[in-house]
């Protein structure tokens, strides 16, 4: 296998819109005029893996900057991203915000999100980024609803009590969380619309100072 990841194409929409469309059952799948918006705002932070033998698009990143002192870390995705749209898009911010991720669920396993990832982290220190924020789909809290609020879902998680197929994955490519969000996705049904706020730090720029300004997850 060699999967080569490169910025999205306008080509490539038609294959992003069906693992769109198999991913998220409860929601509207990306469109076209989503994924060309994004390459009209913020071309270089729309990316797409690759399968080189076959050409075909296997997984895919989207991506904004935003002022993180303009938001609530407790906003929803929405707020942070426009409604999808990116219109928030902020070329002057230190944070690159993952407003999505996703790798075809036939091709899961085999490292594509990884390289996808290391994409992303190359990108922000290439700009001089301080980080990387998304919002983690909490993807299993449905199951222990009942018994465990989200906060302790994700604790759980942390200490390796619980896998979960987002959170986790995140959490071994060294993302760490900050807080736990109701309402991030509204419409999912799998996360009772929970999400836990992750952040990547780029250890090249981060000054002393704002390592101190961090907030954790307690």
């Amino acid at each position: 296998m060699a999967i080569v990841v490169r910025n999205t194409h306008a080509e490539d929409f038609d294959t992003i819109e069906r693992i769109s469309r198999i991913t998220y059952l409860d929601d509207f799948p990306w469109t076209a005029e989503h994924l060309s918006r994004h390459l009209v705002v913020f071309p270089e932070g729309q990316f797409v893996a690759v399968d080189s033998e076959t050409g075909e698009v296997v997984g895919m990143a989207a991506s904004l900057i935003i002022n993180w002192d303009d938001y609530d870390r407790l906003d929803n995705y929405d707020e942070f991203t426009d409604e999808g749209w990116f219109a928030n898009h902020d070329p002057s911010g230190r944070t690159l915000y993952g407003a999505e991720f996703m790798v075809d669920p036939v091709r899961r396993g085999e490292g594509i999100g990884s390289l996808i990832y290391d994409a992303r982290k190359e990108f922000v220190r290439d700009q001089g980024l301080l980080r990387i924020r998304a919002g983690a789909r909490l993807a299993e809290y449905s199951l222990y609803a009942a018994e465990l609020s989200a906060k302790d879902y994700v604790r759980k998680i942390m200490a390796g009590e619980i896998y979960d197929p987002t959170l986790s994955f995140q959490l071994k490519r060294g993302f760490r969380v900050l807080a736990v969000v109701s309402d991030y996705f509204a419409r999912d049904r799998k996360s009772r619309g929970y999400a836990a706020v992750i952040e990547w730090i780029n250890d090249e720029v981060i000054t002393p100072e704002e390592r101190k300004r961090i907030k954790r997850f307690e």
